[in-house]
């Protein structure tokens, strides 16, 4: 089916009062994976290609249209979105490339000059009827606004969001990004504020750091889209691992490769259905 508007799949989670899933892409095994399980889940899912996952493959585009081009070829509803870019640059590339929406990180900015910059952004996007995330934070470093310790402030988010008119909002609550254990705390009691102060949805990013329990939690307080990508990473990386050890002797790279792609798929497939029905038992949860 055609690609569908992030816009479109984040305010049906916020009138279902449910999360939905955005997984990032590493390689095309990824993004073949991910379609598969939101197929079969029969839900929703979001594409993510980040600003690294693009300098890895040396620029945007072949991983863009192959990534768009397996949207497009789902029987799903799928949305492909820009993360963490850094570079105003690459959010108007990937605007003109099709992408359903972008997120500006500008995290490392100060608040003015991020709220400059967004602006910057969200008028080229919303020219292209296309939504923007962004994020607030005042400290350098990979995590930005989701360093150990940082917290979103209800009444700055607030006029953040008024100032630069995006449509969603990274928060920070608690999570911290490439956790590889599942241990984060979240502060749903500042969650549920934010929620009632912000009129956009909440993103939770780091949320391979929280378990099971914690992000259904996290959903039922207010966030709407879920970023998963470390932990997926180690269901694909564990599945490799364990076929080459069990054949040693394999040097074609799509019998492994293969192996990793239908363990994320399943897991991806599992964690769509445990953002989908939050007032309800957890799917149980795999052993990697």
């Amino acid at each position: 089916m055609p690609l569908v508007p992030t816009a479109d799949l984040l305010h049906s989670a916020v009138a279902h009062r449910t999360g939905i899933g955005a997984f990032n892409v590493i390689h095309l095994e990824t993004a073949e994976a991910l379609v598969a399980a939101a197929e079969d889940a029969a839900l929703p899912v979001i594409l993510q290609i980040s600003q690294n996952c693009v300098a890895y493959h040396g620029g945007l585009e072949p991983i863009a249209r192959a990534t768009l081009a397996v949207a497009a070829g789902s029987q799903a509803a799928v949305a492909v979105h820009l993360d963490h870019a850094e570079d105003e640059e690459l959010t108007r590339a990937a605007i003109d490339l099709g992408f359903g929406s972008v997120m500006f990180d500008g995290a490392k900015l100060d608040y003015e000059h991020n709220v400059e910059a967004t602006v910057r952004v969200v008028e080229y996007a919303h020219a292209n009827d296309v939504l923007v995330e962004a994020e607030l934070g005042e400290i350098g470093g990979k995590d930005g606004a989701h360093a150990p310790g940082v917290r979103t402030d209800p009444d700055e988010a607030r006029r953040f969001v008024d100032e630069t008119g995006v449509d969603a909002l990274a928060v920070a609550v608690g999570s911290s990004h490439a956790m590889t254990e599942r241990t984060a705390s979240l502060d749903l009691d500042l969650i549920g504020r934010l929620h009632a102060a912000i009129p956009v949805p909440l993103v939770l990013h780091g949320s391979s750091g929280a378990s099971d329990e914690t992000i259904v939690s996290a959903i039922r307080s207010g966030i709407t889209k879920v970023n998963v990508s470390t932990h997926l990473n180690g269901f694909f990386t564990d599945a490799v691992r364990r076929y080459l050890d069990a054949n040693p002797q394999v040097v074609d790279s799509r019998k492994y490769l293969r192996e990793g792609r239908t363990a994320v798929a399943a897991e991806a497939a599992r964690l769509l259905t445990l953002f989908a029905v939050t007032d309800r038992a957890t799917p149980e949860r795999p052993s990697r």
